[in-house]
């Protein structure tokens, strides 16, 4: 995967809705258009993350499935700071 992060969030092990709690908050400490690399094992982030994404102002552009931990790549979106 070519995706650089600017932040990684290891919430492997984590239940559900633990993985995607943990995101927001990480993303909240990044500027707009910095990327967010999440590693889960919850099952339930597939479906989660998909949500949220289309939920909100951020963009998601990779997810994979490694053996059993889900790697999602999130852009901070927003106006970035003058």
């Amino acid at each position: 995967m070519a995706l650089q992060p600017d932040d990684l969030l290891d919430a492997r092990g984590l239940p559900c809705p633990l993985p995607l709690l943990k995101a927001k908050q990480s993303l909240v400490r990044l500027s707009p258009g910095q990327l967010l690399e999440v590693m889960a094992t919850d099952a339930g982030s597939w479906r989660d993350f998909e949500t949220f994404v289309a939920q909100s102002v951020h963009e998601m552009p990779a997810r994979e499935e490694r053996g059993d931990v889900y790697h999602y790549w999130i852009r901070k979106g927003g106006e970035p700071d003058s």
